[in-house]
């Protein structure tokens, strides 16, 4: 009858098990010569055989069934198959007579249905250990993320400790992974600009490789880099140390989601156009029209994709004279820039002492914040909620605890130090009146955007809110002095007639 040899180790690493398969070759050929086995064909392999798809073992099932040879010698049951699939075909071809035959040094084989019902279990034990061992694998990744350490390679930016088994910041590429979050959260990059500068500043991969453009969408949309992790579709909490704060990583996912909407070629520029939004939520849009007599003139108007909208159009002249009125009561005079500075530096006197009372405000809600985890936790190991609404709520609530740390953090950080913010303020509106005098209405939709929120076109008029941290009232035509200032979140101005 003739033989054939089977071998093969676990792993394609040249490093490790270097010895198994040509310490099996040895074994074998001696068993061989000893049993007086005719072998007419050797197959090894370093492939793990808890998948079926393993080329050398598919040669050598093809061989056998050509006719070539009628039998196997192998080491052990569990160099043949791990897995279901190979066992299952390696008890066929005995069924079908292809396999009249098979020789290990440490087993006992027979092609009857006692041998095969052993050679069954063998497999069977052999694709246990594999499960088992994978469960065991899975279990200790799950406790590492219970403990804040992520359980596989470390983004680049950042290290993996051998020693610790904990994560450690690369001192060379983390300060080029903060500047790329950076660059890009200025607004004026892409992801392809961001990629040649990576290239440019030498900032490669783990295994120092250029980085592709997918890998640079990738890592610019990694929650590991302020300090959390996702991990089988649930946010953790990690103890590695982060590169970024929350709220730049916000910003970098508001310009990708931005960017990657279809945008359409402009065929005219329109002052005012990217402003406003209609209230029923779809965009304003800009459109050209001529009269009968030849004249053109620009109208915006709703878009209407969210539906029908009863909203009308307003001319360009008109929304124009609205935005000249709105900054015309922001302007500053030198008087009065004088008199809102003087007020801010009395105010940031008085604001002194409330500042440790915000800071013990958030510190009880940042503790309120561990408490909703533990009785979320405990709910979830009660059975009251599945595993999906715990995961949801779950990473809701890590959201905001971080958004309350890297504020208590901030404050801490500063201080009470709002009156310099505060003053580039007030100075910053003395560009109103430069954008009136100038006539410059490609600067004023940028310049609107800075200082105020929720733009809308409105019943025909042209509303927006003053966005945080400073809220600008305004009551009549012309400013006189700031008469209240609640700092850091809000700037009354009172106007006069």
């Amino acid at each position: 009858m003739r033989y054939v040899i089977y071998a093969r180790k676990s792993t394609e690493e040249d490093d490790r098990q270097v010895l198994s398969i040509e310490a099996q070759f040895a074994e074998l050929k001696e068993f061989a010569a000893k049993e007086k086995l005719d072998i007419v064909a050797s197959f090894h392999e370093a492939k793990t055989a808890k998948e079926p798809g393993r080329t050398v073992f598919g040669e050598m099932v093809s061989f056998l069934e050509s006719g070539k040879a009628e039998g196997i010698i192998s080491w052990n049951p569990d160099r043949l198959a791990r897995n279901s699939v190979d066992g299952g075909k390696i008890i066929h071809l005995v069924d079908r007579g292809i396999i009249k035959s098979l020789k290990f040094p440490t087993h006992w084989f027979e092609p009857t249905p006692q041998g095969l019902f052993i050679l069954q279990i063998a497999f069977g034990q052999s694709k246990y250990y594999v499960d088992n061992l994978r469960e065991n694998v899975k279990r200790g990744l799950r406790q590492k993320i219970r403990n804040g350490v992520w359980p596989s390679k470390a983004p680049v930016g950042y290290l993996n400790n051998p020693k610790t088994r904990g994560v450690d910041v690369d001192p060379e590429k983390a300060t080029k992974v903060k500047q790329a979050f950076e660059l890009y959260a200025g607004g004026k990059h892409t992801v392809s600009s961001i990629t040649e500068w990576c290239h440019t500043n030498n900032l490669l991969s783990r295994s120092n490789q250029k980085i592709q453009y997918s890998k640079v969408y990738a890592f610019l949309q990694n929650i590991f880099y302020v300090g959390l992790m996702k991990y089988g579709g649930e946010v953790h909490e990690g103890k590695h140390e982060p590169l970024i704060s929350k709220k730049m990583f916000d910003k970098v996912q508001e310009i990708l989601k931005e960017k990657g909407k279809p945008r359409r070629t402009k065929k005219y520029h329109f002052d005012f156009l990217g402003l406003m939004k209609c209230p029923c939520g779809a965009s304003i849009t800009a459109e050209y029209k001529r009269k009968k007599s030849g004249r053109e003139y620009v109208y915006y108007r709703c878009t209407k994709k969210k539906g029908a909208c009863g909203e009308l159009f307003l001319r360009d002249t008109l929304l124009a004279g609205q935005i000249r009125n709105y900054l015309l009561k922001i302007s500053l005079s030198e008087v009065e820039f004088e008199k809102a500075i003087a007020q801010l530096e009395l105010e940031y006197t008085r604001d002194t002492e409330s500042f440790q009372t915000t800071i013990q405000n958030l510190n009880a809600e940042f503790t309120k914040t561990e408490t909703m985890l533990e009785k979320l936790l405990d709910a979830f190991l009660s059975n009251v909620l599945s595993t999906g609404e715990y995961a949801a709520k779950k990473e809701k609530i890590l959201a905001r605890k971080l958004e309350l740390k890297e504020k208590i953090k901030a404050i801490e950080a500063r201080g009470n130090s709002w009156l310099g913010l505060a003053k580039d303020f007030v100075i910053s509106l003395n560009k109103a009146n430069q954008l009136l005098e100038n006539n410059n209405t490609t600067e004023m939709t940028p310049f609107l955007k800075n200082i105020g929120s929720h733009h809308l076109l409105q019943n025909r008029q042209y509303v927006f809110k003053w966005q945080p941290p400073y809220n600008l009232v305004a009551a009549s035509p012309r400013p006189i002095a700031i008469s209240r200032i609640v700092a850091p979140t809000r700037i009354e101005l009172v106007f006069s007639p």
